[in-house]
C-alpha cells in the first residue's frame, strides 16, 4: 500500500464510492454444473479476480466465488472503452460484480459474456502468483485467507469438515440425542488426563480453567434426567502441538443412559459408516496410501493382551519396578511426574501396538489405573470397561461404561490426588460437586468422546491436524 498522502487520499476516495451491496443471481458452480439451463441466460456473479489475460480487443478474467472459478469474457465491441479500461486497471485480488450472458468460447470454456461491470472492493496487495503450486505450509497456516483463495483443495477440506459436523448432528438427532452447551470456563477441570489452561475471572476474584472435556457436565445432565445428550465443543489442553495434537481442538462427547460400552461400539460403527458414505460416497477411504474400510463390524482386541504379545510377559502381574524396567528396556522414557503404572501401560501400547492399527479397531478393557471414571470390567475388577477406537494408527475415540458408584469414584479421585502430589500435572482433581451429584443417583450410562479434527484428517486424507483446523495455533512470528 502506498504511503504518500496523495495516494492515500485517492484510495480513500475510491473506497468511499464503492457499492454497499450487489445483487448476485448465480454461482460459478451452478452455471458450470447445469450449463444447458443457463446457456444464453443473463446472470449476475460476484467474486475475486484470480487472473487476467489480454488478447487484443478481448480480456479474460478468472473470477472466484464461494463455489469455484468461472471465466468472465470482456469484448471491447460489447462493453466499450469505459468498462474495458476499468478491466485493464484491475489487479489480482480485486472483487468485482459482473452481469452478462452465459456461453462457451471457441475452446469450449463456459464463460460469461460481460455487459455490465462494477468494482466492489479494491485489493491493496495483489495475490502472490507464486502461490500457485507453492506448498509453504507455515505461510498457508498463518495466512489461511490466502490459502483459501488460491488452493481449491483447502476449500474442499473445510467444506468436508462442515459437512462432517452436519452429518454427526443428523445421525445423533435421528436417534433421539439432544445437543446441549456446557461451560468452557470451569472451576475445576476434569474428564481427561491433561494439563489445563488457567484463567482468572476478575469479577469473582478466582482462578478457573478452560475445560479439557465436557464429560462431567454432560454426566450431570444424565443425572438430571436427560437420557441421551451430546455436545460438539472446543476443548483446551496445555500439551503437545504436533501432527495429531493441538492445544485447542474440537471434540464431540455423547452419553446415553441405560447403555454400556458395547452399545457405544455399535453406535459409533454405524455413525462412521454413515458419515463415510455421506462425505466420500462409500465405506472405503484411502488414507496416506492405505485402504481403510468403515464397514462394520470393526475389529476388537484386548488392551492388555496386545501389550503382552509384544513384551512376552503379563504386565498386570509385574510389580511397579518390574513394569518400569520393562518400559525402559524398550528404550521408552517415562516423563518426570509420570512414573505410574497407567503411564507405563500407555507408553508401551503407544509405541509397540498403536502404529499397527490401520483398520478400525476397538481396543478394549483397560487396567483400572488408567481410567478413574470407568466401571470395573464384569468378571475382572483389575480392568475397566473402556475402549479406544484406532484408525490409521490414530486414536479417534475413547469410551466407557461410565462409573456411577460415588464411593468408588471418590476412591479413584483420591488415587488421582496422590499422583498429582507426585508431580503428575494431568491427574484428575477431586470434584466434590460432581460426587454430590452422583450421590443423588446416576443411571448406568455409556459415554464416548471423539476427536473431530482427527476424523476429518482421515476423511480428507491429511497427515496433519493443522490442515483441517482453519486457524491452527502457531508460534508467533517475530516482528521485523
Amino acid at each position: 500500500m502506498a504511503n504518500d498522502n496523495d495516494s492515500a487520499a485517492a484510495l480513500k476516495e475510491l473506497f468511499s464510492k464503492l457499492p454497499y451491496s450487489y445483487k448476485v443471481t448465480s454461482s460459478a458452480a451452478a452455471i458450470k454444473s447445469d450449463y444447458s439451463k443457463f446457456e444464453g441466460s443473463e446472470v449476475s456473479v460476484a467474486g475475486r479476480v484470480l487472473a487476467i489475460r489480454r488478447s487484443g480487443k478481448l480480456i479474460f478474467v478468472d473470477l472466484l466465488d464461494h463455489t469455484g472459478k468461472i471465466q468472465c469474457y470482456f469484448d471491447y465491441g460489447v462493453v466499450g472503452e469505459g468498462v474495458f479500461s476499468l478491466v485493464k486497471s484491475f489487479n489480482t485480488g480485486d472483487i468485482i460484480g459482473a452481469k452478462g450472458k452465459v456461453f462457451k468460447t471457441k475452446p469450449g470454456e463456459i464463460s460469461i459474456n460481460v455487459s455490465e461491470l462494477v468494482l466492489l472492493s479494491k485489493a491493496l496487495h495483489p495475490l502472490p502468483s507464486e502461490w500457485y503450486g507453492l506448498k509453504d505450509t507455515e505461510l498457508r497456516y498463518r495466512k489461511r485467507y490466502l490459502d483459501l483463495i488460491l488452493n481449491e483443495e483447502s476449500r474442499k477440506v473445510f467444506i468436508a469438515r462442515s459437512q462432517t459436523l452436519k452429518a454427526i448432528r443428523e445421525f445423533l438427532d435421528s436417534r433421539g440425542f439432544i445437543e446441549f452447551e456446557t461451560p468452557v470456563i470451569q472451576p475445576l477441570y476434569g474428564g481427561g488426563d491433561a494439563e489445563p489452561f488457567k484463567t482468572f475471572v476478575n469479577t469473582l476474584n478466582e482462578e478457573d480453567y478452560l475445560r479439557i472435556s465436557d464429560e462431567l457436565y454432560l454426566k450431570r445432565l444424565i443425572i438430571g434426567g436427560f437420557d441421551k445428550v451430546y455436545e460438539i465443543c472446543k476443548d483446551f489442553r496445555n500439551e503437545d502441538l504436533d501432527s495429531e495434537h493441538s492445544p485447542e481442538f474440537t471434540m464431540i462427547e455423547w452419553y446415553q443412559a441405560y447403555a454400556d460400552y458395547n452399545d457405544m461400539m455399535a453406535l459409533i460403527e454405524d455413525m462412521l459408516s454413515s458419515i463415510s458414505k455421506s462425505i466420500t460416497g462409500g465405506d472405503e477411504i484411502i488414507y496416506q496410501g492405505k485402504h481403510i474400510s468403515f464397514s462394520p463390524p470393526f475389529k476388537r482386541i484386548k488392551y492388555v493382551d496386545s501389550i503382552n504379545e509384544k513384551v512376552g510377559k503379563d504386565v498386570l502381574a509385574l510389580s511397579d519396578e518390574e513394569l518400569f524396567s520393562l518400559v525402559e528396556s524398550h528404550n521408552i522414557k517415562l516423563e518426570k511426574g509420570k512414573r505410574h503404572r497407567a503411564h507405563a501401560y500407555d507408553r508401551l501400547f503407544s509405541v509397540l501396538v498403536q502404529p499397527e492399527l490401520l483398520q478400525p479397531t476397538f481396543v478394549i478393557d483397560y487396567p483400572r489405573e488408567t481410567s478413574p471414571l470407568t466401571r470395573p470390567k464384569r468378571g475382572d475388577p483389575r480392568l475397566v470397561e473402556r475402549f479406544e477406537l484406532y484408525i490409521g494408527g490414530i486414536e479417534i475415540a475413547n469410551s466407557y461404561s461410565e462409573l456411577n458408584n460415588p464411593i468408588i469414584q471418590k476412591e479413584n479421585f483420591e488415587m488421582e490426588a496422590e499422583k498429582s502430589k507426585e508431580g503428575d500435572k494431568e491427574a484428575e482433581p477431586m470434584d466434590l460437586d460432581f460426587l454430590e451429584a452422583m450421590e443423588y443417583g446416576m443411571p448406568p450410562t455409556g459415554g464416548l468422546g471423539m476427536g473431530i479434527d482427527r476424523l476429518v484428517m482421515l476423511l480428507t486424507n491429511k497427515n496433519s491436524i493443522k490442515e483441517v483446523i482453519l486457524f491452527p495455533m502457531e508460534k508467533r512470528a517475530k516482528s521485523s
